[in-house]
């Protein structure tokens, strides 16, 4: 049975942090629904109402232009152990980058990866736990290392011309406004 909380307790904070992967799901007004799957230990919780992660460069930059254009956005756990759980957080996320005021301040709490791109920060307005009954059991092996080895393959100059080339704007047209000046 699916069961509402108005806030993180740390019952939940501690199944957050067993997860190795989270899905990130947002959506722009008219257009496609994103749904991308997250991890290397990217994830934080930062108090009961906010969580925030470092999004690392990939092929698009959906999430950046959904939160920009409207902000709604959710985020979900699953448990593929022997304990079957899902989580959900709903609420709404904004991009902060490394330009932005309080990267710092964000930035400080994660590991500094090759390729990273911006943080997102999510305010919640509501959490969701259901049974996880028919999540299949999976055995964690370990992270992926190809994202990192082609970030700092391409360096910050590589990285940067990568963003200006794909990630300025969602598949649907929204800018994301990854380089500064667009």
């Amino acid at each position: 049975m699916a069961k509402f909380y108005n806030v993180m307790n740390e019952e939940l904070r501690d199944f957050i942090r067993r997860q190795h992967v989270f899905f990130v799901a947002t959506a722009p007004v008219d257009g496609r629904i994103n749904l991308s799957p997250k991890g290397m230990n990217t994830f934080r919780c930062l108090d009961d109402f906010t969580v925030a992660y470092l999004d690392l460069t990939g092929s698009g930059n959906e999430t950046s232009a959904h939160l920009l254009e409207n902000g709604r956005m959710t985020i979900m756990f699953c448990s593929f152990d022997e304990n079957p759980r899902i989580l959900r957080l709903y609420g709404n996320g904004r991009v902060v980058r490394s330009r932005d005021e309080g990267w710092g301040r964000f930035f400080s709490l994660f590991d500094d990866l090759p390729g990273k791109r911006q943080i997102i920060v999510m305010n919640i307005s509501d959490v969701q736990t259901s049974c996880g009954f028919a999540v299949p059991l999976y055995e964690y092996q370990g992270e992926r290392e190809t994202l990192l080895r082609w970030a700092e393959n391409k360096g910050d100059a590589g990285i940067r011309d990568y963003w200006r080339e794909k990630n300025q704007v969602s598949i649907d047209g929204l800018p994301t406004r990854i380089v500064d000046g667009y």
